[in-house]
């Protein structure tokens, strides 16, 4: 006997408010952990923000191109989830035993010079890197799996879940700046999240053994070579626009990010600290992108 469908979209709703929770406590942490590395706040929120951005869209573009080969998506986004956790409880750990490496024999061998620097920012940022690029897979992997199933409503399936995971992200970032970083400090916030992960994922796998099947959508034939490269030769004009709106888009996506930056400043200015400011920038950054696409996902038809 299956779920409905109905009852499977809050399921996938609630599982993704987790995740998008536990999501935004590792990258509030991460900011902390990485500053003790770099030694500076600014440099590692902004090497935080850079990796799981830039993380993110590289899961995301796996996950969009193998996705379709894979035949039960909820297990897949559980087994995710489940590495993503596991990640999260050996992070603290993992960061110790490179931190004394790097203290006690990379750096005295490499010295103060420009090759310590490459060090510090090259392992701080492959630290994080592996969890980014699986955090950016599972929107991709749980958004498929229920557009499968409800192919005819697109819009409120992505919509939905957009919003519920920036939901959850936005009160992650809260819960660690004011709740979890002061409670049980560093190793237990990001340990905390680890476990949300595992739970998540638990969840995930046994909802997958009472899913509906999810029928593998067919691809669609590639275009012969010599029809893409007319194509490139001369462009439509919907080709023409897509290619402009997508370079306005990553300019958009640019410019909001030296947005983040400068917020967390003036932030840090009003605070004196940049525990709150960084994570108060964060919750309504995702915050607003959450209700502006529920606002856009409610007249997009009109």
């Amino acid at each position: 006997m299956y779920l409905r469908k109905s009852s499977l979209e809050l399921i996938f709703i609630a599982l993704f408010v987790v995740s998008g929770f536990a999501g935004l406590i590792y990258q509030s942490v991460w900011s902390h952990y990485l500053g003790l590395i770099l030694g500076h706040a600014a440099y590692a929120q902004s090497l935080v923000l850079a990796i799981f951005m830039g993380g993110m869209a590289y899961g995301s573009y796996l996950a969009s191109k193998r996705g379709s080969r894979v035949r039960d998506l909820i297990l897949a986004y559980a087994i995710i989830e489940g590495i993503i956790g596991v990640l999260g409880l050996a992070f603290h750990p993992i960061f110790t035993g490179m931190n004394a490496l790097a203290q006690e024999q990379v750096l005295p061998l490499l010295g103060e010079g420009s090759l310590g620097i490459v060090y510090q920012w090259f392992s701080a940022a492959l630290l994080i890197a592996p969890q980014c690029v699986l955090l950016g897979a599972t929107f991709p992997l749980l958004s498929s799996a229920l557009l499968r199933l409800e192919p005819e409503n697109d819009g409120e399936v992505l919509g939905g879940l957009y919003f519920a995971n920036s939901i959850g992200a936005a009160f992650g970032a809260l819960a660690t700046g004011f709740i979890l970083l002061s409670s049980v400090g560093m190793p237990g916030t990001i340990f905390t999240a680890g476990l949300l992960n595992i739970l998540v994922a638990l969840f995930a796998g046994l909802t997958s053994r009472v899913a509906p099947p999810q029928p593998v959508i067919e691809e669609v034939p590639a275009a012969p070579v010599e029809d893409f490269e007319a194509l490139i030769r001369e462009p439509s004009s919907r080709t023409t626009l897509a290619r402009r709106l997508l370079i306005l888009t990553g300019m958009s996506g640019a410019i909001s990010f030296v947005y983040e930056i400068g917020w967390v400043r003036l932030l840090n200015q009003v605070f004196g600290t940049t525990v709150h400011g960084f994570e108060l920038m964060l919750s309504a950054f995702i915050l607003g992108l959450a209700f502006g696409g529920l606002s856009v996902r409610q007249r997009a038809e009109k």
